[in-house]
């Protein structure tokens, strides 16, 4: 059995930034990332996904994103530019290499890949973020529906839903902006549990990433002090907000139940309607780590500090969302806690 230093599962922005901050540490790292090519969730996003946070706060550590800096990139961007970071990495990637288990080895960890190849790893660091686990709300009669229903995860384009009836479920910016470009072309509601809060993008003439960064709020060790992560502003420069006054799309209070193709909706009005887009968020995609004892809850939620297993000194988690700060599952931060658990990790396995 071939057997190396780390193995670090997942090649997105996470992996590709744990991978640098190790090699960092003279360790060698092999990043196990499962679909072709090493540009994690991105190429999967909606067709017209842009940042919310300009060029030059959306980078991994030692390349700046080229263009201009003041800039919103496209998703097509991203996915450029975390291509060349990982061409010009001095690290091992292994694409097409879908891990499904890791269990305590001889000399550390088993690491067994879908193929069925199998890699004894001193230690690991699970990278492979939320994208793989789209979360479903519990709502009655929704597995019945006889219309479209469809997580976020699976929305490319509008065209799909020209003339049709579409409810968009959520509050976040991935909800407001797929309902706000439906609308050309569909009657849209936006339907969430609570209103939509929002931030403003520019604040002063300065984007918000630019008061978050100077004020310390980006960076601040929040993490270990919550329960659960808080519900995110949706960041508008305007449109956002001035749709929804305007009543394109509209927004109501989610509905309480379906009923074939109907949606049931507080105070027992029933409208069938054509689709359900749920763009209701993700949870932790770590099934790999079931089998091993003491690293995931019963939900599949990790247990860790800042990062690091709470039972295994030498595994590590990198792009958990509020891992440590609110930037923790960013471009923009994620390379901060690689630098952490690659810190750690060099010294557990040094003492080993």
């Amino acid at each position: 059995m071939e057997q190396i230093d780390v193995a670090v599962v997942g090649g997105g922005q996470s992996g590709l930034a744990a991978a640098q901050a190790l090699r960092a540490h003279g360790l060698r790292p092999v990043v196990l990332e499962a679909s072709e090519r090493a540009a994690g969730s991105w190429p999967r996003y909606y067709d017209s996904l842009t940042l919310f946070s300009p060029a030059r706060y959306s980078t991994l550590p030692g390349m700046p994103f080229p263009g201009d800096p003041d800039r919103y990139p496209h998703r097509d961007e991203v996915v450029a530019y975390l291509s060349a970071y990982a061409a010009r990495l001095d690290a091992d990637i292994r694409t097409g290499r879908r891990v499904v288990g890791v269990r305590y080895g001889e000399s550390g960890f088993e690491v067994e890949a879908e193929s069925g190849e199998r890699i004894a790893a001193r230690a690991v660091v699970a990278a492979s973020g939320t994208f793989g686990r789209p979360y479903r709300p519990a709502v009655a009669g929704l597995d019945a529906f006889t219309g479209t229903v469809l997580h976020a995860a699976d929305y490319r384009s509008p065209a799909a839903f020209a003339g049709q009836r579409v409810v968009v479920v959520g509050a976040g910016n991935s909800a407001v902006q797929i309902a706000a470009e439906l609308v050309n072309g569909a009657q849209v509601t936006l339907a969430s549990r609570a209103p939509v809060r929002f931030a403003r993008q520019r604040i002063l003439g300065r984007d918000l990433h630019f008061w978050l960064r100077h004020t310390g709020l980006d960076t601040a060790p929040l993490g270990r002090l919550l329960r659960e992560p808080p519900r995110q502003p949706v960041i508008d420069d305007g449109r956002y907000r001035t749709a929804l006054a305007a009543g394109v799309p509209d927004r109501r209070e989610l509905f309480t139940g379906v009923d074939g193709v109907k949606v049931i909706w507080p105070g027992g009005e029933r409208e069938e309607v054509d689709a359900i887009v749920l763009a209701t968020g993700y949870r932790p995609d770590l099934p790999y780590l079931a089998g091993l004892d003491g690293a995931v809850n019963g939900a599949g939620h990790p247990l860790h500090r800042e990062g690091i297993s709470r039972k295994h000194p030498g595994l590590a988690f990198v792009g958990l969302e509020w891992q440590r700060s609110l930037s923790s599952n960013s471009l923009r931060g994620v390379g901060r806690d690689a630098a952490r658990i690659a810190c750690h990790l060099a010294a557990h396995l040094g003492r080993r």
